[in-house]
Parts: structure tokens; C-alpha cells; sequence
């Protein structure tokens, strides 16, 4: 579990599984740092601009042995240091998730050497977004995913100690970092909780932890009775089938001095979904546990906007709740009633989300938001469509869906945007009540998913959905192989870091 951020002047330190990570930014040339392995980047069509005596390194290039390709990392030593020859491409496509990659390759590498102090040079000129990738990039791929394993002994600790050595003062790039890096591993560590631990209630417990980082953030929730007294008939109807309580989650931000319209992040937090009566294959069915994904996303992209102290107003709504069959589960034909009214016949009790998400958006609008912007695991169909390259972004406005695309290009976390239809939206009509959760034909699933969304959300105030079926979990990526990816939290602070400027 990622617990325990300290930051002090240009240090901070995170504690990943059993071991303290410090990582700090310095101007001390690597040589001179002490550190027992040094990372020296290299790109295409240059030499090594720090070699050691005699050009051992740019040696090991010109003799293939070390690549400048992202991703590559040849080993030497030097007396008792050892050096490890980084690629990171051509010099005008470096950007953040190029650092990443590279980064996470160098830490992979350590970690194998059996690395105590790790000192990454930091290439000549590079931006800040470069130098924040080099440290997510490390942060991230040491996150340890298995510490629940009482006996391990292929698992290697990570360095305790990171160095970003640069001539000039990187220390705010690498704070900025670390931070975002250190929120999605902790939105990871709530995605690979197992279901039995990571309950509604356990996530309100978390959500009371954020709520304490600030004198200008506060919590409320509601629970069963709650929720039923709101008239939140659609998100109770998914709970009804669980001993657990369900939980809704308003976390607000209110930043001192700032008199404007809250943005709204909403996230489902389907801590298991079984599928309810409508029951799924057993054949996987143990990655359900990462239906709360996009809950887990809403909450830690919430505490590091109030860790940053970014002057936009945020209320962050999360919609918790089991789906499990039972003799008091939903069934299908079932007709329900959201809190706006609207009446919804239950076709499929697998197609839950939706629903949670129904009565959550209009408690967005209710709280006055001025935009919002969903996360959720909520269908496969949008698996198929993008695989784990993208999510999918359905948006009313063209304006807030480009705010969206952009702040997806500067967090390195790729959104796709996918089509609304009046014609998705007459598949979801319905025979007996309003609308249908889900329509009887199998084609289109992600856009019909979001219609349902969309019919909630309206158009008078801008809103997305952002579908991370695809790239929630099992992504593959070099920073995160295994468990959740914590996909969104830096898209979240891009985004609102941007409505401060405007």
C-alpha cells in the first residue's frame, strides 16, 4: 500500500510495499552523488554528453551493445559504480510518456542489480513535463503490486534512495511529480485490494482521509436509507442485493478565494460486480473486483488536486456499491426510479453502472456544477472497440471534450473520442417505463452506455464520459504491468490545473 508522502524542501518520500523510497532532485553531477548505480541517458545521433574517462560509454554505443531506442538500457561498471546507458529516442519526440517508458525501464533494471541508491541524469535541456516523466516513470514501475505474498523470493525491493541529477534546480518539476505518481499508485493500491477489504465503507474510509488534507475540504455521504430518502431509486436498486451498505461519496474542494462553480468528477465504485441476477461466466469473473476503478480514480485525482492547492472548486462524487444476486437482487423487467424522475425498465442487471452513475450526475447538477466529467469501467463493447490504447470519451460539448483531449496529450493518459447518436439513444427507449438500461440489439454497446449517461447528464451543462474499461487494469505498460493502472488521476490534475488558468 502507497501510504506516507513527506516532502521537505527538493526531498519526498513515499513508502512502496515494505521498503521507503526518497527521491529527490539535485545538482550534484552524478559521479559525485555516491550513488552505487547511475543512469546516463543517450539518444539517436548524439553521443553521451557526460562520458567517463576514455569514452567507455559512448564506446558501448558505437559497438551496439547500449541502443538509443525508449526502452533500452545497457550495463557497465566503473570501479564500483555501476552505469546504466538509458535510450530515450530522438531528441524532438522526447515527451513525458517517452520519459516514462525509459525511466521505468532504468528502475526495472536497479531493482534486478539489487540497486540501494539509484541517480538518473536528467538529458541537457530538458522541459519540465520530461523531468515529471522521468520520476512517474521510476515511482510507478516500483510499485509492488504482490506485497500480500507471505514468502516471495523472486521479488527484489526497489532503491530506497532516487536521484534527479540535473546542472539546474529541477526540484519542482520532481515534487510535481512524485506527487501525481505517488496518487496513482495509490488509486492502484485501492484497484488491487481484494473485494472482502475494499468495500464501500472502505472507501468512504479513505475518503476521510482525503477530506483531512485541508481545512477546505469536507465529506459527506449517504448511505441505503440515504440514498432511498434522495430518491435515488437507480443506485439502490444495484445495492439491493448486498448486505453491504452502498455509499454515495461528495468529497468537495472548495479552494480559499475562488468564487466559482464547482467542476464535478463522478466515478463508479463498483467494488464487485458479479453481475447480479444476470450473472456473468465464472471465467474471469475475479477481475470484478476492478469495477471500482473509476471510483478510485475520482478519489486520489481529488486529493492531489488539494495536495497541489489547485485554485478550481471540485466536488467528487463516487457511487459505492456491491452487485451481487440474492433473493433481494434487482431483476430484469424490474422498473426503476432515478432522482430525477426518470423511470428505467432493468433488461439486463449487468448494465449497473449506468445506473449509479444516473443518480450521482444528477446529484452533480443538483450541487450546481459547472461541467463534469465521469470515469467507469462500463462496458466491454468499449474494450473491443480501443483495446488498452485508449479510453473512450463521449461528450455533449465539442469545447469540453477538446479541454479533455488536451489535457489528455499533456498527462500521457490517451482518450479517444467515440460518437452520441440520436439513433443510440432510440435503442435504449422503452417498451414499459422511459428508457431501458441497456438495448436488445448487440451492436454499439459503449455509445448506447453512454447515451443512458448522456440522457441524465442533458445538454445544458458540459459533460464527458470517460469509458476506461480497456485501460483500467492489465494494460501491459513498462510503468504498469500488473494489477490496476490507476489510469486518469494525472489526466484529472492536467485538467483542472487548466480551468485555474483560464
Amino acid at each position: 500500500m502507497v501510504s506516507g508522502l513527506v516532502q521537505s524542501g527538493n526531498k519526498a518520500s513515499v513508502a512502496i510495499g515494505s521498503e521507503a523510497m526518497q527521491v529527490e532532485a539535485t545538482t550534484t553531477a552524478p559521479g559525485a552523488t555516491l550513488a552505487d548505480t547511475i543512469a546516463v541517458p543517450v539518444f539517436e545521433a548524439e553521443g553521451i554528453a557526460h562520458d567517463l574517462e576514455g569514452g567507455q560509454l559512448d564506446a558501448l554505443v558505437d559497438r551496439g551493445e547500449a541502443r538509443t531506442s525508449v526502452g533500452s538500457v545497457a550495463l557497465t561498471h566503473a570501479g564500483s559504480t555501476r552505469y546504466l546507458i538509458y535510450g530515450l529516442g530522438s531528441r524532438d519526440r522526447l515527451d513525458g510518456e517517452a520519459a516514462r517508458r525509459a525511466a521505468a525501464a532504468v528502475e526495472a533494471e536497479a531493482r534486478r542489480l539489487g540497486t540501494e541508491t539509484l541517480c538518473v541524469e536528467i538529458p541537457h535541456h530538458a522541459s519540465d513535463q520530461v523531468v515529471e516523466g522521468l520520476v512517474e516513470g521510476v515511482v510507478l514501475s516500483a510499485h509492488r503490486w504482490d506485497t500480500r505474498k507471505t514468502e516471495n523470493s523472486a521479488r527484489r525491493e526497489p532503491a530506497t534512495r532516487v536521484l534527479l541529477s540535473d546542472h539546474q534546480d529541477r526540484s519542482a518539476a520532481v515534487a510535481r511529480g512524485f506527487l501525481l505518481a505517488t496518487a496513482q499508485n495509490c488509486a492502484r493500491d485501492l484497484q488491487n485490494a481484494p473485494p472482502n477489504e475494499l468495500t464501500p465503507e472502505a472507501l468512504v474510509a479513505r475518503a476521510e482521509e482525503i477530506a483531512l488534507l485541508s481545512e477546505h475540504a469536507s465529506l459527506e455521504t449517504l448511505d441505503r436509507a440515504g440514498l432511498i430518502a434522495a430518491g435515488c431509486g437507480a443506485f439502490a436498486a444495484v445495492a439491493q442485493g448486498s448486505v453491504r451498505e452502498p455509499r454515495m461519496i461528495i468529497l468537495r474542494w472548495s479552494p480559499p478565494g475562488v468564487d466559482a462553480k464547482p467542476l464535478a468528477i463522478v466515478g463508479k465504485a463498483v467494488t464487485f460486480d458479479s453481475g447480479g441476477i444476470s450473472i456473468k461466466p465464472s471465467g474471469g469473473m475475479e477481475e470484478m473486483k476492478f469495477d471500482m476503478s473509476g471510483g478510485a480514480t475520482a478519489l486520489e485525482a481529488t486529493a492531489a488536486i488539494i495536495e497541489l492547492g489547485i485554485a478550481t472548486p471540485v466536488i467528487c462524487i463516487v457511487g459505492a456499491t456491491e452487485n451481487l444476486p440474492s433473493g433481494s437482487a434487482m431483476l430484469p423487467s424490474d422498473i426503476v426510479t432515478a432522482s430525477d424522475g426518470t423511470t428505467i425498465e432493468i433488461d439486463n442487471t449487468d448494465a449497473e453502472g449506468r445506473l449509479v452513475l444516473a443518480d450521482c450526475i444528477v446529484r452533480a447538477k443538483a450541487e450546481g456544477a459547472s461541467r463534469i466529467v465521469d470515469f467507469a469501467t462500463l462496458t466491454g463493447a468499449m474494450r473491443i472497440a480501443l483495446g488498452h490504447a485508449y479510453a473512450g470519451l463521449f461528450s455533449n460539448s465539442d469545447a469540453w471534450a477538446e479541454q479533455l483531449l488536451d489535457a489528455s496529450a499533456e498527462s500521457g493518459e490517451p482518450l479517444w473520442r467515440m460518437p452520441l447518436h440520436p439513433s443510440y439513444m432510440k435503442m435504449i427507449e422503452g417498451r414499459y417505463a422511459d428508457i431501458r438500461n441497456t438495448s436488445s440489439k448487440r451492436v454499439a454497446g459503449a455509445s448506447t452506455g453512454a447515451e443512458f449517461i448522456h440522457h441524465f447528464a442533458g445538454d445544458e451543462i458540459p459533460w464527458a464520459h470517460i469509458d476506461i474499461a480497456g485501460v483500467a487494469d492489465g494494460v501491459g505498460l513498462p510503468y504498469a504491468k500488473h494489477g490496476g493502472a490507476g489510469f486518469g488521476v494525472r489526466l484529472l490534475v492536467c485538467l483542472t490545473e487548466s480551468l485555474a488558468e483560464a
